[in-house]
């Protein structure tokens, strides 16, 4: 709400009740400028439409959707590869496992790649280029004539996945602002498992190579509408093209905007922080501390056991009589989906911070019980000879898991949907917010490659992990990584709603 000191002046005195000399201001200078500038900020932002923001977003996004087809691909193809009649295609457990996997390593290639090549060629033009590898990898898949063609096709869907993970959300966040950048910044998750998802659903009518033709039309769809997106206003001004960045302001905020306002705050920042990255900034606190936080989230969403739980959804599914895995995998799929929209329309409103710590409770509260249901239902050892004692190990042996199927069943449904309310899109969103533009492409490959190499480590590790710990074991393991992130969360990780990047920056240099 404008304050306008003229409105005053009508005013009589003998109506004010007041004489000339009694009268005063409302408010001193301090509380006056503080108004005003809140009061700016709103009148800019009343102006400001977001039609052609959403559009921009949409075609951004059709990055991660084109990844999340590359993570679901697998699930329904390997059985149809496992089963097919060509020996030259036919997979076995090992060749599956790889197929599975070897994503991971080259979406890590892809993190490193993608932050070189965001700073050189910019945001848009990173976006279209990694079109590219998702087109040409499935198109791979589809002609494949041996597993090693699968595997080509696999890294390069893979490579595609990690340049989109780091770019789509420097994107976003950069060309958004601070009243819906934590909506539309978590839509990146939520296209995400949309993708997994769609895969999902469309593997229950189509074959393996029909399945990748349909994965293949979301990325040609983000290369064609991404020829007629803007590059980021903060790119541009930080290649000192001004003019081009109103130009952009302009497109993304309406023709009522005065842009030349946003652009100011914006161009402030730039100038402050350079563009050229030098190794002394490593010692900078405003980058060295934004660092720490955002590769200390991507090593915690790993350690969320997120990739254990899908592990045992199937064995989970068929032990509550839920005969039709294909089904079951679409309706975990469908629980992602759900509550990941929820996140993102309550994400500007309730904050990273308590999406995060509700998220990282629900999800050590659920691997416990899973720890309990795995420790009821496993076999329990006797070395006694005695009879006295094995007639009480009979009497104690382990519950019939159908019986005790609900609780795994709640159990992963809580784990689920904890993990994609908090933990699964918050983590992108954050990354994409506390950088300096200065080292945003390089802290975020950082980042990049260390969630895709621990998720490789740990989908690699896990049997080892359940033959030494059990199943019980691994998953109260779990359970207190999940606490220990909510311990993190409250004492590490700043509140970012509501504010602008260049707000957060300062909060990390100690100048806020």
């Amino acid at each position: 709400m404008v304050v306008d000191g003229g409105m005053f002046s009508n005013c009589e005195k003998e109506d004010c009740g007041m004489d000339h000399d009694e009268s005063r201001p409302l408010l001193d200078s301090e509380n006056q400028g503080r108004i005003e500038q809140k009061s700016e900020e709103d009148i800019y932002f009343e102006k400001v439409s977001n039609g052609k923001l959403y559009l921009a977003t949409f075609s951004a996004v059709l990055g991660p959707l084109s990844f999340g087809f590359v993570l679901g691909y697998s699930s329904p193809a390997i059985p149809d590869l496992c089963k097919i009649n060509n020996p030259w295609l036919q997979l076995d457990t090992e060749q599956a496992s790889w197929f599975g996997s070897v994503v991971t390593l080259g979406a890590a290639l892809g993190g490193v790649m993608g932050g070189w090549i965001v700073e050189k060629i910019g945001r848009k033009l990173s976006l279209m280029f990694c079109s590219m590898p998702y087109i040409f990898g499935f198109t791979i898949i589809i002609a494949a004539q041996n597993v090693w063609m699968l595997y080509v096709g696999r890294v390069l869907t893979g490579l595609a996945s990690g340049v989109t993970s780091l770019v789509v959300p420097l994107y976003i966040s950069e060309i958004s602002h601070a009243r819906v950048r934590g909506t539309i910044g978590t839509c990146v998750q939520l296209m995400v498992v949309s993708g997994i998802m769609g895969a999902y659903a469309a593997g229950l009518v189509l074959d393996w190579r029909w399945l990748a033709v349909t994965c293949s039309v979301p990325p040609t769809l983000m290369l064609v509408l991404m020829c007629f997106m803007p590059e980021t206003p903060r790119f541009l001004l930080s290649r000192g093209k001004r003019r081009e960045a109103e130009e952009v302001l302009r497109f993304l905020r309406g023709p009522h905007a005065p842009v030349e306002w946003e652009c100011d705050q914006i161009s402030g920042a730039t100038r402050e922080q350079g563009h050229c990255l030098k190794l002394s900034d490593l010692q900078d606190p405003g980058v060295y501390r934004p660092l720490a936080v955002g590769a200390l989230m991507m090593l915690y969403q790993q350690f969320t056991g997120i990739n254990a739980i899908m592990f045992y959804a199937e064995t989970i599914f068929e032990d509550a009589n839920f005969k039709n895995s294909d089904v079951a995998t679409v309706i975990v799929a469908v629980i992602q989906v759900v509550f990941t929209a929820v996140a993102a329309m309550v994400m500007d409103r309730a904050g990273r911070k308590v999406l995060l710590i509700l998220s990282g409770s629900a999800m050590s509260v659920s691997t416990g019980v899973f720890g309990v249901y795995f420790k009821l239902t496993g076999p329990m050892p006797s070395n006694s000879s005695d009879p006295k004692f094995l007639v009480l190990a009979q009497d104690l042996q382990p519950h019939d898991s159908h019986e005790l199927a609900w609780i795994a069943l709640l159990s992963m449904g809580l784990f689920i949907a904890g993990f994609s309310l908090g933990w699964g899109p918050t983590p992108w969103l954050v990354m994409s917010e506390i950088f300096p533009v200065q080292v945003r492409g390089f802290a975020s490959a950082i980042c990049v490659l260390i969630n895709w190499t621990t998720a490789f480590i740990v989908t690699k590790a896990f049997q080892d992990l359940m033959d030494l710990l059990g199943s019980a074991g691994i998953f109260w393991l779990f359970s207190g990584l999940c606490a220990l992130n909510v311990l993190f969360t409250i004492f590490c990780v700043p509140e970012t709603k509501g504010k602008t990047l260049e707000e957060i920056q300062a909060h990390f240099r100690g100048t806020d």
